[in-house]
């Protein structure tokens, strides 16, 4: 039984161009230069640009002719353009149903290739704001995430500090008898020259001697 070919939908990687980034050639310094910007012109998706255009280019610089006047609102002229097309549509229903051969049948698709045009025009000159849009929430986005990292960063410092100044009060007062165990501890406590005679002398080490002494004065 011979296997199955499996084809994928997307087209291969392109592994030629993948194994020259490799981790040799990046430590090495290999591995392709980016293109370099571009200063005129330029093609895309087989239309020709230019790098001084506007980002939305006017319908007569493509060659187009405007159905709409220069100063117009969006909303109104959108709806206007779809009801048009609506209408040409059924328009061409009915020239396919009466007559399909008929020469009117080209006219209106040309007819309704203009409509969407322009209202993919007119949808096209939103992209500006959507931009800037999506900038704007992009940064509230960011505002807010640092905003609940520093009330988390307060809360936990305000926690921290709550528990040292638990720890702080749970420390005894020093009282009396303390301060005088401190004092004669200081007092019987040798000092570092004459520690080792002493040990030496009496065949009992320091530590053991001061130990005693606390004992006995408790």
């Amino acid at each position: 039984m011979s296997e199955t070919a499996q084809v994928s939908s997307l087209p291969l990687p392109p592994m030629q161009y993948v194994t020259l980034f490799s981790e040799e050639n990046a430590k090495r310094g290999r591995t392709p230069r980016p293109p370099p910007p571009i200063t005129d012109n330029y093609s895309m998706f087989g239309n020709p640009y230019n790098t001084d255009d506007a980002v939305i280019r006017p319908l007569e610089s493509q060659n187009i002719r405007r159905l709409y006047p220069n100063n117009y609102d969006h909303r109104r002229e959108l709806k206007k353009l779809n009801h048009s097309i609506t209408a040409s549509f059924l328009d061409l229903v009915d020239i396919c149903i009466r007559n399909p051969e008929s020469e009117a049948r080209a006219t209106k698709i040309d007819d309704l290739t203009l409509l969407f045009i322009h209202m993919h025009h007119l949808v096209n000159e939103f992209r500006p704001h959507q931009a800037r849009e999506t900038l704007r929430v992009m940064l509230e986005q960011q505002k807010r995430q640092r905003l609940e990292i520093a009330e988390r960063f307060r809360r936990h410092f305000d926690k921290a500090w709550e528990l040292v100044q638990q720890a702080v009060s749970t420390i005894p007062e020093p009282t009396e008898s303390n301060m005088k165990l401190l004092i004669d501890i200081e007092r019987v406590q040798p000092s570092e020259g004459n520690s080792n005679n002493q040990a030496c002398g009496s065949g009992c080490a320091e530590e053991d001697r001061v130990l005693c002494q606390i004992i006995d004065l408790l």
